[in-house]
């Protein structure tokens, strides 16, 4: 099992300047919101691709089930009202 504070730490790793809120209910699926200037012109696809980069390892060892991602550059959350 992962705690909500590593997979943060995971992803902060890889995205330095990333906001990461994740939470669980079990410590296996996990739902987690990322935002990053990285994102920046980048499709969809390609954002979660540098998230689940992040925590591929975990994965790779079952230690990390499964991952509902919402990715944002910093414009678009700030679009959102989301908090900084």
């Amino acid at each position: 099992m992962v705690s909500p504070d590593q997979v943060e730490a995971m992803i902060k790793a890889e995205l330095p300047d990333a906001l990461v809120y994740a939470q669980s209910s079990d410590g296996e699926h996990y739902e987690v919101t990322v935002v990053s200037s990285q994102f920046q012109g980048k499709r969809l696809v390609q954002q979660h691709q540098l998230v689940y980069g992040a925590v591929r390892q975990a994965i790779d060892t079952n230690v990390l089930h499964a991952l509902a991602l919402k990715t944002y550059t910093p414009e678009s959350w700030a679009a959102t009202g989301g908090p900084v």
